[in-house]
């Protein structure tokens, strides 16, 4: 990753927060109804696209910048971003917390 002062970096943390995959299997078919946090996608995926291509356009660099940011040790500076939005996005389905057993 290239040298990057605070403000800039300030920056490409909040244009990160507020991408969400548009498609694939963490698209918006698959995590309605605006796909999944860039920042929260897993490290093994991002290598995929850093070994076939990221997209073109800004969701490609955005996405690298993830990549980046991930493969280095750093996934914490997206903690900030993920307490704004209520925790870090769930994978799988919550299981229901209750049960009906009468007939």
């Amino acid at each position: 990753m290239e040298e990057i002062d605070r403000e800039d970096f300030r920056n490409l943390l909040e244009e990160i927060g507020r991408m969400r995959m548009p498609f694939g299997m963490y698209g918006r078919k698959a995590h309605p109804p605006h796909g999944f946090p860039i920042h929260d996608l897993p490290l093994e995926y991002l290598v995929w696209f850093k070994s076939q291509g990221f997209p073109k356009g800004r969701l490609g660099e955005l996405m690298e910048a993830v990549h980046d940011i991930k493969a280095h040790g750093m996934d914490e500076v997206f903690n900030p971003l993920r307490r704004a939005l209520g925790g870090r996005a769930k994978l799988k389905p919550q299981r229901p917390t209750s049960w009906d057993f009468e007939e």
